[in-house]
């Protein structure tokens, strides 16, 4: 999975993506079982008749497509993206749905765990922005808390950014470097995530500013 370099602007670089947590997928896969176990079953046990079987595996292949298939996909489809600049959720698959919060907008965050979602390490933040926004809920999020800190730390680093120069923010691969050394120095991106994030940026052709 990676976030669609066309839909960045110049400059931007994605700090973590991923998709909601995998705890949303345990009850389409204990449907899948299920109806693939009754549709065995109804083809070795039931009375021989050949109509029966067909209606009975045709009715179990439209719920696993409604209770399995159809949510797996969905959550296939849902992406979370924090860039340099801003905050994304991407959902829909034939319709597709987004949210978008440039940083500097965000004024508040507040993550919730039952203690099911504690156990299992996930949970929803509550993003409270100025603008349109108002408040947005990212649900099921892994680690909500780890990265609710990684998106202050951002954060932090694009106020710094934009402070430069009365507002005008550095795009060179040098500032970029600059901004995931500070995330990894602070421990919220791993050394491999740094040496992926740059080997990126060092391949994409642009010469680091000097002076």
């Amino acid at each position: 999975m990676s976030y669609p370099e066309r839909f960045l602007t110049e400059g931007e670089s994605v700090i973590r993506e991923f998709r909601p947590h995998w705890r949303l997928l345990i009850i389409p896969f204990f449907w899948t079982v299920l109806l693939a176990a009754v549709a065995i079953l109804t083809w070795r046990y039931a009375p021989d008749d050949s109509t029966f079987d067909w209606v009975v595996s045709g009715v179990a292949v439209a719920a696993f497509i409604r209770l399995g298939l159809y949510p797996f996909i969905a959550w296939w489809f849902t992406h979370y993206v924090l860039t340099n600049e801003r905050l994304i959720r991407r959902s829909g698959i034939l319709s597709r749905k987004g949210v978008e919060i440039p940083l500097e907008n965000i004024n508040d965050m507040s993550f919730s765990q039952t203690v099911l979602e504690r156990v299992l390490r996930s949970g929803d933040l509550l993003i409270e922005s100025a603008g349109e926004q108002g408040q947005s809920r990212f649900v099921d999020i892994p680690q909500p808390e780890a990265f609710q800190s990684l998106i202050y730390r951002v954060r932090e680093i694009r106020s710094r950014e934009l402070s430069r120069a009365g507002g005008v923010e550095r795009t060179d691969t040098a500032s970029q470097l600059e901004r995931f050394a500070a995330l990894l120095k602070d421990g919220l991106i791993t050394r491999a995530e740094f040496d992926r994030k740059k080997a990126e940026i060092l391949g994409s052709g642009e010469t680091p500013a000097t002076g």
